[in-house]
């Protein structure tokens, strides 16, 4: 967090290893072994090498426990089989977090394992998937018979999805977090709107303008609440949900509101970025856990609603119809 501050102040905003940093590490501080820590977080913090995180399948998305990725125990390796989708930076990365299923006679969350798998190993291949606006930094993940070193697993075979967890708190955390390079500049967005208005900015512009910076200010102050509760030595918990969806509505209100100010110019790819992001912002209502994901935690965890009938939760899983 520090880090993402100093990188902020300094107009450094674009994201980077934002898998490294912002769920690699903090899992393997928290359920690593001391090998494990020294050897994989001296070289995340150095930006020697990039993670990526390969969880997500075409069948097993918002209901990330239905994965279908199979690891098999030989000797001192786990073979995995399996695709994975949706994986930022997987093109580029050295390392990925890696959940897969050992055991389809338990019920799903109970039976996945935890693995740190080189990207580089045999039997990985990686397809990057286009987007709208041009880029392609997420991809499918195909695995077939890859070896992973059974010393590369977090905690004991069964402990995957709690392990998980913890990564997706983190997850949730990073790509909410203010300061992670996401939000296109207040600053720029009010510029752009003075530079458009030949007879000054017009009141409902102005109300607009007034309504995303109040948005952003929430969002840094809940940033806030978080480094507070870390500081303490507790964990946050429904915190990054309700930072994730206020980031989501954030990106997409400054987004359209730039296209709106642009006008005709907003056809046209330019210098500011405002197209590109506006491309962008519907994927952070997906990407690290649905809108409707989200409010589901928040109710459960904070208002205190009961959850959603999971008729298939304690089935064994290859029994479950999947």
């Amino acid at each position: 967090m520090v880090w993402a501050e100093e990188k902020a102040h300094a107009g450094a905003t674009i994201p980077f290893n934002v898998v490294g940093f912002g769920m690699a590490g903090p899992t393997i501080i928290a359920h690593g072994s001391s090998e494990q820590k020294e050897r994989y977080l001296p070289a995340l913090l150095g930006g020697d090498e990039i993670w990526c995180q390969l969880f997500s399948e075409p069948g097993a998305g918002s209901d990330l426990a239905a994965l279908n990725t199979r690891a098999v125990r030989e000797g001192d390796d786990w073979v995995i089989t399996g695709q994975k989708v949706w994986s930022s930076s997987a093109h580029e990365a050295d390392w990925g977090l890696l959940l897969a299923r050992h055991d389809f006679d338990l019920p799903k969350h109970k039976g996945l394992v935890y693995l740190l798998a080189d990207m580089r190993s045999p039997g990985i291949e990686v397809r990057p998937l286009k987007q709208m606006d041009g880029g392609a930094h997420f991809n499918e993940v195909f695995l077939e018979d890859v070896r992973v070193p059974h010393a590369n697993r977090l905690g004991e075979p069964g402990d995957g999805w709690h392990i998980a967890i913890t990564t997706l708190m983190h997850e949730r955390m990073s790509i909410g977090s203010a300061t992670g390079g996401y939000v296109f500049p207040f600053e720029r967005l009010a510029a752009i709107a003075r530079e458009k208005s030949h007879n000054g900015v017009d009141a409902i512009t102005r109300d607009d303008l007034a309504r995303v910076y109040t948005q952003r200010r929430i969002l840094e102050l809940l940033n806030g609440r978080i480094l507070a509760k870390v500081g303490r030595g507790q964990i946050p918990d429904a915190e990054g949900s309700i930072m994730k969806l206020v980031l989501a509505n954030l990106v997409s209100n400054m987004t359209e509101l730039g296209m709106r100010i642009l006008g005709p110019d907003g056809t046209v790819m330019g210098d500011d970025a405002v197209q590109r992001a506006f491309l962008g912002a519907p994927a952070f209502h997906i990407g690290g856990g649905t809108d409707e994901i989200q409010k589901n935690l928040i109710g459960e965890r904070v208002l205190g609603l009961p959850k959603d009938p999971s008729p298939d939760r304690e089935l064994p899983f290859g029994r479950s119809g999947r």
